[in-house]
């Protein structure tokens, strides 16, 4: 007897929900539909970038094929140890994409998920979408926001959010609320063009992320078989990487075991990691590209950028307009505050879908409310603690259950998943 099709619907169209569609249409019989109001293969990531916002990794990890590593630079034209503009991987990303419209078996849905029903997706027009199953691939949590956050125009809770960083005078100091990689994506874009006023990242530690070499290094195996405990870990890394003398090739190293690193730490451990660690542990891992380290090193030296440590105490609106901020050094106005924090926890930071998901008891938030809840196989878990065979999360959501869930070559593993059936 012929298997019936079945139809799976993927919420999201950024990059993994590009990835998803694709695994399903290459590796199953079913029909896909894509829930999406915007064009597929945008995304937060890739959509919204300038020309001087480049990849955080080497073309050759950049592969929308599991079964092709090469696949991304040969179709960029580059070498696989290059950096390439973050925009031009949004349009590979479209490019696959194109690539499977041409099957009868994806429909695309240009509108935006509200919820899940028992026979599929309810959509923001008031029309369902049936499906046998629904892959959820919405991306990061909202970014999380400082106390205190204002109402008010020179405010920039969303610097993604179109026209907004264009409409910061140049010749007004700008605060930028956190130091990680969306704050130098927008220090790069403020000083595109001739500003002469100062930008300040604020962070709890004042730490910026740290920079690629401009040649990679073999990633170095580390022998973690007598660490039980986070501590011995840590010392263990460190160890190995004072007698590696680079220290990218123990953490690359690291990579493909940090799941199970992070699955075997006990709750306290994971707590104390999120604590102290986590930061020094992004700033290591998630590296600038050579050429925008150099640029930053640059802005630093000319005193067009400093970065301190330190917590956000207060905002207020004087009449004058501008925000004074309440820094641990005292107070001082900023023309702008721009919120370039990360993603905040669930379920604050739920989006309007996550969030429907939340309040119906679909899914329930996961571990220190990074993601949501999942089984080892990606599966959702509801609020009453049962496993849903039929819904799956890939992405950021998966974060808390899992730690290393935010890069490409993480999401094409996710979503290769989905074409392995689970018993």
């Amino acid at each position: 007897m012929t298997p019936s099709v079945r139809t799976v619907a993927v919420v999201g169209g950024g990059c993994a929900g590009v990835l998803a569609t694709r695994e399903l249409l290459r590796g199953t019989g079913d029909r896909v539909v894509l829930i999406e109001p915007d064009e597929p293969g945008g995304g937060l990531a890739y959509g919204s970038a300038r020309p001087w916002h480049l990849l955080n990794s080497r073309a050759g990890a950049m592969s929308a094929d599991p079964d092709d590593p090469g696949h991304f630079a040969r179709w960029a034209g580059c070498s696989p140890g290059e950096f390439r503009p973050r925009a031009e991987y949004g349009r590979y990303l479209r490019d696959v994409f194109a690539s499977l419209a041409s099957e009868d078996r994806l429909t695309v849905r240009r509108s935006r998920a509200a919820g899940l029903s028992a026979t599929g997706v309810r959509l923001a027009d008031g029309s369902e979408v049936r499906a046998d199953g629904v892959v959820v691939a919405t991306g990061n949590p909202a970014p999380a926001q400082p106390v205190g956050r204002p109402d008010h125009p020179d405010y920039v809770a969303d610097p993604w959010a179109k026209g907004a960083l264009e409409a910061i005078p140049s010749d007004v100091p700008v605060l930028l609320v956190g130091a990680g990689l969306t704050a130098i994506d927008v220090a790069l874009t403020l000083t595109a063009s001739d500003r002469d006023a100062p930008i300040t990242a604020v962070s709890r530690r004042g730490q910026l992320p740290l920079t690629h070499t401009e040649v990679a290094a073999p990633p170095v195996g580390l022998a973690l078989d007598d660490c039980t405990t986070l501590r011995d870990i840590v010392r263990a890394v460190r160890a190995e990487a004072a007698r590696a003398g680079d220290w990218r090739a123990v953490v690359d190293g690291l990579r493909p075991y940090l799941d199970e690193m992070w699955t075997a730490f006990t709750p306290d451990e994971q707590d104390a990691f999120l604590r102290h660690l986590a930061r020094p542990w992004e700033c290591h891992r998630h590296r600038m590209a050579p050429s925008v380290g150099a640029r930053v090193a640059s802005l630093r030296q000319d005193g067009r950028l400093e970065v301190r440590a330190g917590g956000i105490r207060s905002m207020t609106a004087p009449p004058a307009g501008g925000l004074l901020v309440e820094l641990e050094a005292g107070v001082q106005w900023f023309g702008a505050v721009v919120n370039c924090a990360g993603p905040g926890r669930l379920p604050a930071a739920a989006g309007s879908f996550v969030g429907s998901l939340l309040e119906a008891g679909q899914a329930r938030v996961g571990p220190h409310g990074l993601g949501l809840d999942i089984d080892p196989a990606g599966r959702l878990i509801s609020a009453g603690g049962r496993v849903q065979p039929d819904r799956w999360l890939i992405g950021p959501l998966r974060r808390g259950a899992k730690w290393e869930t935010t890069a490409v070559p993480e999401i094409r593993s996710q979503a290769r998943g989905l074409a392995i059936p689970v018993g």
